[in-house]
């Protein structure tokens, strides 16, 4: 069936008459009647029953009515959004760490699959080097980054969110007692801490002269893990606050250090790349969601 034999069948349909369809679509009448009876040929159906002064549709013409409007609509809407460039589909991949700052863009995200069914998204985990690693190969369109570190080198945008530092441990520690945790608190302790900030040297500072009697018991590159050992009390966990479960029915708590450590949340994607539609959108999102 063709689109234009199918707008005929719709005109005729409407007017119930074909001198008048006919009239409306700038044709003659033997041409319109010659395509009606050569799509009823086509489908092998009556789809009019023809009287003296209007014609009628049948049960098939009836359907073939209902659907054409469909099909119409939808060919008409598939050629209007490519003369415009506004078809948007595609994969969208993303790469981050843990971050509070992830809420914003995963808020962002949901809206453009409401608006465009056929985009779909890619979300990967890992570390900064990772993720810069897969940008730089192609493997992914944005990096979502926490970690100090030059970003000359791309395109970036910084998240108003921020992640502070902080000491996760069981909700009946003695430590659980203390609004803040210093240094000297974590003497002794059996830490887990983020292998990204270690490699960073992140909290040599902070701890100072007692870095030497901070028992390191392993890394992590992934929060989850780590908090399943919490949970069994053989350990505490240097991390970021608003990742792990703190709720009144959870068995663990978080303080935030002192002095302070927070982190930045910066999105970068690479320069001199042309962009596919769906990530231009999210970039203008994104920055539309900071005004």
């Amino acid at each position: 069936m063709e689109l234009r034999v199918l707008r005929y069948f719709l005109a005729v349909a409407q007017q119930r008459n074909i001198t008048k369809a006919a009239r409306e679509l700038l044709v003659s009448q033997p041409t319109l009647s010659k395509q009606l009876a050569d799509l009823e040929s086509e489908l092998g159906v009556k789809l009019f029953i023809r009287g003296h002064r209007q014609i009628t549709l049948t049960d098939e013409g009836e359907y073939l009515q209902a659907r054409a409007k469909e099909i119409i609509q939808l060919a008409d809407q598939t050629a209007t959004n490519i003369q415009k460039e506004q078809v948007v589909t595609g994969t969208l991949s993303i790469g981050a760490g843990e971050s509070i700052g992830m809420q914003r863009i995963m808020e962002v995200l949901s809206g453009i699959i409401q608006d465009y069914p056929d985009v779909k998204i890619r979300l990967v985990s890992g570390n900064a080097d990772e993720m810069e690693t897969a940008l730089k190969h192609g493997t992914i369109d944005f990096a979502v980054l926490m970690a100090h570190r030059s970003l000359d080198s791309y395109h970036h945008l910084q998240l108003p969110e921020t992640d502070r530092w902080g000491l996760a441990m069981q909700k009946d520690d003695p430590l659980a007692q203390k609004n803040v945790i210093g240094p000297a608190d974590l003497i002794g302790l059996p830490l887990l801490v983020s292998e990204q900030a270690l490699d960073e040297h992140r909290f040599q500072d902070w701890w100072g002269n007692v870095g030497k009697e901070i028992n390191i018991i392993g890394t992590y590159t992934l929060v989850f893990n780590a908090e399943l050992m919490v949970k069994q009390g053989s350990a505490y966990i240097l991390t970021f606050d608003n990742l792990l479960n703190t709720s009144n029915n959870s068995e663990l708590t978080f303080r935030p250090l002192s002095p302070s450590i927070s982190e930045s949340t910066n999105i970068i994607w690479k320069k001199n790349v042309t962009q596919s539609k769906v990530a231009k959108l999210f970039t203008q999102r994104l920055l539309a969601s900071l005004d």
